[in-house]
């Protein structure tokens, strides 16, 4: 285990262990900070692992403390990740003003602007960083992963699956932000993030992604969207998702639900099945 990792917290759950960590990040140039869940069978063996990526305002704590999921992570033998949202007090002015952008508001970029490009590499973060410091220190199978993810993250899982189709066995995404180059949300990161030139924010865009992969093998996809969510029709777009994806994609639309954790724990389950399956756990015959 590298020395520069940090133990914060470890407690015991559903016969496994929650830990929180902090480490240098290479990066995103300074301390970040994740939880892992391990569970009982990673005593014996190497586990496959879902990375669980958080919303606007989330830290690596709220997946772990809110969805529920280590109940359903034990069942299966699977690992959970939950990176914070974003590098924190890098000395960027105002990096913490705006609820919407920078702390905590990453959106899951490699950050090409000044003043955010050295420190917001959060997609190389994502997808090599954190998963190799994964595999080296503890007993996950660095093999079998998959994304998920919920609002900002649900973007994050989606779009950074997209991206990387090889890295990946299946996505899945609560309440996604889908189509960020036409929202508000979406438009203020990207523009500070990436700058102007709109055609670049194509490669972060979920629906863009899709049309553009359009016939080509995609990962299994799994989409749950809440009917009463106040954020659908103005940031998220989830309706743009219909059609899109072929068989790959399945999108679930829920009455009476909105952008909580309640919703979130209400189908965590059903979100960690679809991912065990793929990940090889249990047959793919049956469920979404």
């Amino acid at each position: 285990m590298p020395a520069d990792l940090k133990l914060l917290e470890d407690h015991a759950s559903f016969g496994g262990r929650v830990r929180r960590y902090q480490h240098a990040s290479e990066s995103c140039r300074g301390p970040m900070r994740f939880s892992i869940y391990l569970p009982e069978q990673a005593a014996t063996t190497r586990v496959p692992v879902v990375y669980f990526l958080a919303g606007l305002t989330c830290t690596e704590e709220t997946f772990m403390i809110k969805a529920g999921a280590q109940r359903y992570a034990a069942e299966w033998g699977l690992a959970l990740v939950a990176p914070d949202t974003s590098p924190r007090q890098t000395g960027i002015p105002d990096e913490a003003r705006d609820w919407e952008l920078g702390a905590g508001a990453s959106f899951y970029v490699d950050a090409t602007e000044e003043p955010w490009c050295r420190h917001y590499q959060m997609q190389r973060y994502v997808t090599e960083e954190l998963p190799a410091l994964i595999a080296a220190s503890f007993p996950v199978d660095g093999g079998r992963q998959s994304l998920c993810g919920h609002s900002m993250g649900g973007h994050g899982a989606l779009s950074t699956g997209l991206r990387h189709p090889h890295r990946y066995r299946s996505l899945s995404a609560f309440a996604p932000v889908c189509a960020p180059s036409a929202t508000p949300w979406g438009q203020k990161a990207f523009r500070a993030f990436l700058g102007g030139d709109e055609a670049l924010w194509q490669d972060y865009d979920t629906v863009a992604l899709l049309k553009a992969r359009d016939g080509q093998a995609l990962p299994p996809m799994l989409v749950d969207q809440g009917c009463e969510d106040p954020y659908l029709e103005r940031e998220l777009k989830t309706q743009w998702l219909e059609g899109l994806g072929g068989g790959a994609l399945t999108l679930r639309w829920h009455l009476g639900y909105d952008h909580s954790y309640f919703f979130i724990a209400t189908f965590i389950g059903d979100h960690l099945a679809f991912h065990a399956r793929h990940l090889g756990l249990a047959p793919r015959d049956s469920g979404p």
